[in-house]
């Protein structure tokens, strides 16, 4: 299961994508287990974070102008290092 990470895209993808007009989240630094239950899309407006795939030790970093995708099924640790503000879609559920 991999996380794509998309660094600095355009803001003409952006703007096609729709991604400013997507609901917002926030959370301040700590850790939080997370389970994706549907394909996620998000664009990082601020923070950094390292996310952590259950069972391992290796993880995948992203921050702030990053695009990120992240697979249906995805069990994680969220470790935030720094306030995450992002506007996110799901997938619709299949």
């Amino acid at each position: 299961m991999d996380i794509l990470i998309e660094h600095n895209p355009s803001s003409i993808k952006l703007s096609e994508l729709g991604v400013m007009s997507w609901p917002k989240w926030s959370c301040q630094p700590g850790r939080y287990a997370l389970v994706f239950e549907e394909r996620e899309t998000c664009y990082l407006v601020k923070g950094k974070v390292k996310v952590y795939p259950k069972g391992s030790s290796e993880f995948v970093e992203f921050g702030a102008g990053d695009l990120v995708t992240i697979p249906k099924g995805l069990s994680c640790t969220w470790e935030v290092s720094l306030f995450i503000d992002k506007h996110y879609k799901f997938d619709p559920p299949t």
